[in-house]
């Protein structure tokens, strides 16, 4: 049993019968299996300020519920939400029932902030794993099922751009949250350095830490958290530096500051110091990672986007036009990760 109503607070409020099938489940996910146009956040900030009560006694998050009991919840009408599905075009190069792999255009966001409200990766995908939810979400109508929320073990900077994984369940996001921390991920980025960087190879050291009273806050300073990047050149135009990274540890910034602080910013890094260009020249090219559900080293792929390439070739003095963006995005051939 289901009504809504508006409340003289201007809320709308929803009152539940617990069935057999959600006996044991927590209040919360409880909720948000109903209400999946609200993000998990909003459940919870409804419950802890006493917009929910079970059999009319004060809701609490952790509340195991049982079948028969009776659920109401006063929620803010819709507002834009990571769950908030909207119809943006999202590249993914492999997916399963437990994850994706995406590749995060630059400009956009990973998720909703005070900033941007709309138009991330979550909300793309949001739309992408929900066909037949958005007019539920459109009318702040209960939901007919669970939806599938996009959970995120990792972020990019909205300025770069590349590949990520995307979690479908909150089992696969612990274990891959897990794997990050634990630095059993293999990440490479690529990048256009300004000037020409003489050293083949550099591992850089230089702790990173936010300092209030300058700008860009986030910096090297003695202050600071230990950070290690790996450096190698691909190519050397005259005053332009291919190369590939590897960041070691997961800092703010960490590869557009370690880059600046050795004298070679990232083209189009306005805010370290780089020279103008039309983008952030930085694309996270490879992942690789275990399946967290089948256990199987997995590796994937997405060759510098066809802007970076131009404007590399333009620095070699090479008609963008006559060479193409490089080699197609996927699996690549399964190795285990580096030490």
């Amino acid at each position: 049993m289901e009504n809504r109503q508006e409340t003289p607070v201007g809320r709308l409020q929803y009152e539940f019968e617990v069935g057999a099938e959600s006996e044991g489940q927590r209040l919360d996910i409880f909720l948000a299996a109903k209400l999946g146009w609200l993000s998990r956040t909003r459940i919870k900030e409804a419950i802890r300020e006493g917009y929910c009560r079970v059999n009319d006694r004060p809701g609490e998050t952790g509340l195991r519920l049982k079948a028969g009991d009776r659920v109401w919840v006063a929620v803010e009408p819709r507002l834009p939400t990571a769950m908030r599905p909207e119809p943006i075009p999202v590249e993914v190069i492999y997916e399963d029932e437990y994850l994706a792999v995406v590749v995060k255009p630059a400009g956009m966001v990973v998720h909703p902030t005070a900033g941007n409200k709309s138009g991330t990766l979550a909300n793309a995908l949001s739309y992408r794993w929900n066909p037949g939810l958005l007019a539920f979400w459109e009318k702040g109508e209960p939901l007919p099922r669970p939806p599938v929320r996009p959970g995120f073990p990792h972020r990019l900077d909205r300025l770069t751009s590349g590949l990520m994984v995307v979690s479908k369940t909150q089992a696969v996001l612990r274990e891959l949250g897990v794997a990050f921390a634990e630095r059993r991920v293999k990440k490479r980025y690529v990048a256009i350095l300004a000037g020409k960087v003489e050293a083949d190879r550099l591992k850089i050291q230089g702790r990173i830490g936010r300092l209030s009273e300058v700008m860009p806050r986030w910096r090297v300073t003695p202050r600071g958290k230990r950070a290690i990047t790996r450096l190698w050149v691909t190519s050397r135009a005259q005053d332009r530096t291919l190369v590939e990274l590897e960041p070691v540890t997961g800092r703010t910034n960490q590869l557009r500051i370690h880059c600046a602080w050795i004298g070679h910013p990232i083209l189009g890094d306005a805010t370290y110091g780089g020279p103008p260009a039309p983008r952030l020249c930085l694309h996270a090219s490879l992942l690789g990672f275990v399946h967290p559900v089948h256990g199987r080293w997995m590796e994937f792929v997405a060759p510098m986007p066809a802007e970076m390439a131009a404007l590399w070739e333009q620095s070699q003095g090479i008609d963008a036009g006559a060479h193409p963006a490089g080699g197609e995005h996927g699996l690549s051939t399964p190795a285990e990760p580096s030490g």
